[in-house]
């Protein structure tokens, strides 16, 4: 199966920045789409980021401008840059990965256990 491991998280006061990474490990032949989604506390998980394995990105309405997903298809990994962090950016934030084709067979939908993300003075 594929396991994917996120880091980075933390406390981080408002406009502050953090840097979240992602590693997906487990006979992983290519990765399709990589994404990051969050969910805070009484809300739904949302989709923050999500990038496709030729470079194409999408975000969500209320990071634009201030998060930046990239990929390293060599290493499997997904990152994403959080700038000018606002206290409503608090939630634990997961990483996914879909479409992973692996030594047996295509993998859908694959989920990290989440790192959490707290912005507060």
């Amino acid at each position: 199966q594929v396991q994917l491991v996120e880091s980075g998280g933390g406390l981080v006061q408002p406009g502050g920045s953090l840097r979240l990474s992602c590693a997906a490990s487990g006979r992983i032949v290519s990765i399709n789409d990589m994404g990051w989604y969050r969910q805070a506390p009484g809300k739904e998980r949302e989709l923050v980021a999500a990038i496709t394995s030729g470079g194409y990105t999408n975000y969500a309405n209320s990071v634009k401008g201030r998060f930046t997903i990239s990929r390293e298809n060599a290493k499997n990994m997904v990152y994403l840059q959080m700038n000018s962090l606002k206290p409503e950016d608090t939630a634990v934030y997961y990483c996914n990965a879909d479409r992973v084709r692996t030594e047996w067979g295509m993998v859908y939908n694959n989920w990290g256990q989440g790192t959490k993300v707290t912005v507060s003075s």
